[in-house]
């Protein structure tokens, strides 16, 4: 029976229950829950804290799970990215006091606080980067006004919090990070984690794009699909009333309004638009 680590709490916790729910698996309802035995489709899921899924499939007691990707760098595991989930998005960001101007060189010999130590010293080394990380599991943003460190390693998002702070960002982003399944580095992949890759990819795909269905005449079905050429080719049918065709097309979810506004110039009428729940490409 193939075993999957899933997140047992936290930001990715409740998205990786969700998109395997999607797929169609069975997952825990009660949070105290730690395993959940799936026997129709073949899996065991074990809830783990998010940062030792990696730990535990790297060492091979679990054939994959479901993580961060800077989770996964930041463990050092034997463990490999699979596919991203594009959920969880967040970006790493350096930041300093504001009172000046820095760059990627100043960090040279100061000491930088950061959650993910090991994520950090990769991305200094590559960097040819000699600094201190210290290790901090919260709060990161007021090491730098309480003596413990120069500059600060962490996840950004408005940049709210470290203004109040003090401090700017500065450098490029070390890392975009999302939630990913991971699995054993050199492993080979069971048949079980092939279908629930191929799965979630579906769920993926499902999320990204729309069903578009419209009626066109047949004198402006070239301009038409042109618009929307779907995936590899829209799908056209006669309609009873003559010189006018169906069109179905898969689009991309955020293009959605733009593509109806275009079909409806070039003289598209009955546009329709439909959810994907699932899909395999």
């Amino acid at each position: 029976m193939l075993r999957i680590a899933v997140p047992n709490k936290g930001s990715l916790a409740e998205d990786s229950i969700a998109i395997l729910k999607e797929a169609g698996y069975r997952q825990r309802t009660d949070s105290r829950d730690l395993v959940l035995v799936d026997a129709e489709n073949g899996v065991e899921f074990y809830y783990l804290r998010p940062r030792d899924i990696a730990i535990y499939v790297g060492s091979g007691e679990l054939e994959a799970g479901i993580t961060g990707r800077d989770l996964l760098i930041d463990s050092g595991a034997q463990a490999t990215e699979l596919m991203p989930l594009h959920f969880g998005t967040s970006t790493f960001r350096f930041a300093a006091p504001s009172d000046r101007t820095w760059t990627l060189s100043d960090i040279n010999g100061l000491r930088v606080a950061t959650a993910y130590p090991g994520l950090v010293e990769q991305h200094l080394l590559a960097k040819g980067i000699k600094a201190d990380v210290v290790r901090l599991d919260g709060a990161v943003e007021s090491s730098v006004r309480l003596g413990v460190a120069d500059v600060i390693a962490d996840v950004v998002s408005t940049g709210n919090t470290l203004r109040q702070a003090g401090l700017a960002i500065f450098g490029d982003p070390i890392l975009t990070s999302e939630a990913i399944v991971i699995s054993r580095t050199g492993s080979q992949i069971p048949a079980e984690l092939e279908i629930l890759i191929r799965r979630l990819q579906g769920v993926v795909t499902a999320r990204q794009y729309v069903l578009l269905d419209y009626d066109i005449p047949t004198s402006d079905v070239d301009a038409a699909c042109a618009i929307t050429p779907g995936l590899e080719s829209p799908t056209i049918s006669p309609l009873q009333r003559k010189d006018w065709v169906a069109v179905r097309a898969m689009v991309l979810r955020k293009d959605t309004n733009r593509v109806m506004d275009e079909l409806w110039a070039v003289g598209a009428r009955g546009i329709l638009v439909t959810d994907i729940h699932a899909c395999r490409l």
